[in-house]
């Protein structure tokens, strides 16, 4: 198997991925991308789910060559070794590069880099005349349709991989596990990115009309794209907020800690988010204070966990239960390709929900 990951988290794979399935062995790795070896499981059948796996599949190996020609003619003989006429039955071809930096290091953001265009035009100019013709190449997959993913590992080094965009893993569709997003030149944070990422991985129901309110919200990035989609958002933040924000019709700012808001701002929110450069379990005890109160229960929360430790890592069964406790029935984990050092936590399914009528206001 293989899996992509953030540069830095590939011991916490690792560790998640023994955890789980302890029959494996890690294999072949470099900053963001491992490889397992399995033993008495049937590849097809297995997940890698890791809250640190951004995409996964199976391996079929790696291939070396001078120069890309010479690489897209051997992924193509390797395929028909590998695959044979099943190959006809894959549709997508995912080419995609391992990260080599973290979001927002020298510039660097998850997405198609310039190497990835040369790699699939290579592939594409070597392609047998036999083979399949429908392949589409960085192309969002469908839920049940089978992909080809190459990985440009290093300069000269593929390595190739089949997986199955399977239901209930939206990361599986997107090529690399990235989202296609990309920076508007009126973003005003990275953490515009996020959110957006964020809501299309966990698909949460945020529709226009909806209250949205957010602890931690300068300078405004989660803020504008949640404008954007029409809602009403409240951000809680005793820094400034930038003016684009600030001067929209459906934002309010409320510039204090989130201990010193009034429960009132909460009680009619439908949607809560908060991404405090904090420490998880100051985040959650500062939730604790607000969702536990009488007539504030959010439908959802959205949160962003700090791995201000690296031991942190091995505390996200923890909690994500202490999440559970707040009253929610459903968390899920993910870090995010835009994430850095962190972790997205989703929330969903209120122990006592309220009307969500009385949430909407259009």
């Amino acid at each position: 198997m293989f899996a992509a990951c953030q540069p830095g988290a590939e011991r916490a794979l690792k560790n998640d991925v023994a955890r789980r399935y302890p029959d494996w062995r890690a294999a072949f790795a470099r900053p963001g991308f491992v490889t397992f070896k399995l033993s008495g499981a049937t590849a097809d059948r297995v997940r890698v789910d890791s809250v640190f796996a951004r995409t996964w599949g199976v391996s079929l190996g790696r291939i070396a060559a001078a120069t890309e020609a010479e690489l897209a003619r051997a992924a193509w003989e390797r395929l028909d070794e590998t695959l044979g006429t099943a190959l006809a039955t894959y549709e997508h071809l995912h080419v995609w590069q391992r990260d080599a930096l973290l979001p927002g290091d020298e510039g660097f953001e998850p997405a198609a880099q310039a190497p990835v265009a040369a790699a699939a035009a290579a592939l594409l100019a070597a392609r047998p005349k036999q083979a399949v013709t429908r392949f589409v190449v960085n192309e969002v997959a469908g839920t049940g349709e089978r992909v080809i993913d190459c990985v440009l590992v290093a300069p000269g080094e593929w390595w190739l991989g089949r997986h199955v965009a399977i239901a209930g893993a939206m990361a599986l569709r997107w090529p690399g596990g990235v989202p296609p997003l990309a920076a508007p030149a009126h973003m005003i944070s990275r953490a515009y990115l996020k959110i957006q990422e964020a809501l299309l991985w966990s698909e949460l129901p945020v529709a226009a009309g909806d209250r949205c309110v957010e602890i931690g919200s300068a300078p405004g990035g989660s803020c504008l794209a949640l404008l954007e989609r029409g809602c009403f958002v409240t951000g809680i933040d005793p820094a400034e907020m930038d003016p684009a924000v600030v001067g929209h019709p459906r934002f309010t700012h409320v510039r204090a800690r989130a201990k010193d808001a009034k429960r009132s701002v909460f009680r009619d929110c439908r949607w809560l988010l908060m991404d405090a450069n904090v420490a998880p379990n100051y985040t959650l005890d500062a939730l604790n204070a607000i969702v536990t109160r009488p007539n504030v229960r959010p439908e959802g929360l959205l949160l962003t966990l700090k791995l201000t430790d690296p031991a942190l890592a091995t505390k996200l069964l923890d909690l994500a239960e202490r999440i559970r406790k707040l009253g929610y029935k459903t968390v899920r984990m993910r870090q995010l390709a835009f994430n850095r050092q962190e972790i997205c936590a989703v929330a969903t399914d209120p122990v006592a929900p309220s009307d969500s009528s009385r949430r909407r206001l259009v």
